[in-house]
């Protein structure tokens, strides 16, 4: 089976609990067609580059899934028409990253900066 990681952005005025279902919504869509969900990560609340349809602001949610192409062509064609996601984007990698992702990463990388330049 293919490995690919879903990246989705939800709409800034949904709660938390409403993202939660929509990364439930599209783990269950991959398991009943015979693929897996193995990792979700919620990124949260983030501010976007430039608007997309009115929304300043998205919640960033990623599932790495490894399931054949026509699972991921019905999960890409589910999330398309649904109205609380304003982007998606699925990319086919060679293996799934183990451990939290680079944006989870991140505020472990940005404290021992912050403490370097206190000392110096």
């Amino acid at each position: 089976m293919a490995l690919y990681e879903h990246v989705f952005l939800a709409r800034q005025d949904l709660s938390q609990a409403q993202v939660d279902v929509l990364a439930a919504t599209a783990t269950e869509i991959v398991e009943s067609n015979g693929g897996k969900v193995t990792k979700t990560e919620t990124w949260g609340l983030k501010s976007l580059a430039y608007k997309i349809k009115r929304n300043r602001k998205a919640h960033f949610v990623m599932l790495n899934v490894e399931a054949p192409a026509g699972v991921v062509a019905e999960l890409e064609r589910q999330t398309q028409i649904n109205e609380d996601v304003i982007r998606y984007m699925t990319v086919r990698v060679d293996e799934l990253e183990g451990g939290p992702s680079v944006q989870m990463r991140k505020n472990e990388r940005e404290r021992p900066r912050r403490r370097d330049r206190e000392e110096g």
